[in-house]
């Protein structure tokens, strides 16, 4: 008697990655500071983190975004047609969208429409993992959503005007505001107290004596590997943006045989949703208590310089914009030619004969090839010993 092999088809379960086009105008240089490209570079890869594809890109050079749907009905209409080629079932907006925009491209292109506020918050709620993190990240996301919500409701427009559509509507609009409203309050207390614990801990470490040192700069600058490679310690670092949000600190050894604690926190990005900074401010208030700030630059960036600028404009919204802080130009190994013989030594020795600093207290370094790390902790202690002597 033969055995019989029954072959079961196997079923996928795993969701499919949705398929994103994105979307950009160019208002010319005097109103954009990011050339448009490299600004569409950065939405597929927060694009990319947030677990879509990109199926195409599409730009407009216009004085400014039409107050109705963003791009005009030209680029729009080329747009609709790229949906049966391109099979996108998402368009992400490089610029923060009004409710108005939302519901006639909603209308127009009959598939979900987000814009890079929705889609930072979308990456940071991905990634958050501790209570205060995820705390802050339902913060900024009711108040994102709040004044939206009548847009949640747009179906009832299709009927028509009149009997019928009025009250329901309306008061269904309404209790989703209170209900958001309520919970905006909640989240806010809940984060305050989060905030005094902190306080706490800050005022534990400065009767200690043990100096801090933060850790600033641009996402996905190679914070995290840099903290780790100082302390040796084991903090996720990857190859993503915002692949970190929740703050860490470490303690580092120091030349004078001191020590230090770091604390790495959450990296910046150009049009970061006001609503997600006010809502970190509890985090971010590590930066004002630090004695010095570590900023970490991915030097290896064609737009390198850009992101500077825009964590100099985030820090002085902090109003830490005047606090000591140390320059790491990260990645240096990134921009060598691997094939020479290159050493730590001569590397260094390059990029500083290269290259016009505005900055003081800069270093050269590589976390992943362990470059420049003892010249970059004698400048921390210099800058430490005249911070305590001042």
């Amino acid at each position: 008697m033969r055995t019989r092999f029954i072959v079961k088809e196997t079923i996928k379960t795993a969701p499919v990655a949705e398929k994103a086009v994105l979307v950009a105008v160019d208002t010319g240089p005097k109103q954009r500071s990011w050339p448009v490209k490299e600004s569409l570079d950065e939405l597929e890869q927060l694009t990319r983190t947030a677990g879509a594809s990109v199926v195409g890109r599409i730009s407009q050079q216009i004085s400014q975004p039409s107050k109705s749907s963003y791009i005009g009905k030209g680029k729009l209409e080329e747009l609709k047609a790229m949906k049966e080629e391109a099979g996108y079932t998402l368009v992400v907006f490089d610029d923060e969208l009004t409710a108005l925009q939302q519901r006639n491209l909603e209308n127009a292109l009959e598939v979900k429409i987000i814009d890079r506020a929705a889609l930072i918050l979308d990456i940071f709620s991905k990634h958050a993992r501790t209570r205060e993190g995820i705390l802050q990240v339902n913060l900024a996301q009711s108040e994102y959503l709040l004044p939206r919500l009548a847009g949640q409701w747009s179906h009832l427009e299709r009927l028509g005007g009149g009997i019928g559509t009025r009250g329901p509507g309306e008061s269904q609009i309404e209790t989703d505001r209170r209900l958001v409203k309520q919970s905006i309050g909640r989240l806010k207390k809940q984060i305050e107290k989060v905030r005094k614990h902190r306080h706490l801990h800050r005022k534990h470490r400065r009767q200690s004596g043990v100096p801090v040192v933060a850790l600033v700069g641009y996402t996905n600058t190679g914070k995290s590997s840099l903290l780790n490679a100082l302390s040796k310690a084991n903090i996720l670092a990857e190859d993503k943006l915002f692949a970190t949000l929740d703050p860490t600190t470490r303690r580092v050894k120091m030349p004078d045989k001191g020590i230090a604690l770091m604390s790495d926190t959450v990296g910046f990005i150009r049009k970061l949703p006001p609503g997600l900074v006010s809502a970190f401010r509890a985090t971010l208030e590590e930066l004002k208590e630090a004695d010095i700030l570590l900023h970490v630059v991915d030097f290896s960036s064609p737009t390198a310089a850009d992101q500077c600028q825009t964590v100099e404009q985030i820090l002085e919204q902090l109003e830490i914009g005047d606090k000591p802080r140390v320059t790491a130009l990260n990645k240096i190994d990134a921009l060598l030619d691997l094939t020479t013989e290159w050493n730590e030594v001569s590397a260094i020795n390059f990029f500083e004969n290269s290259t016009q600093l505005r900055y003081p207290n800069t270093v050269f370094v590589s976390a992943e090839k362990m470059w420049g790390l003892d010249n970059l902790k004698e400048t921390i202690a210099r800058l430490l010993e005249e911070h305590n002597d001042t």
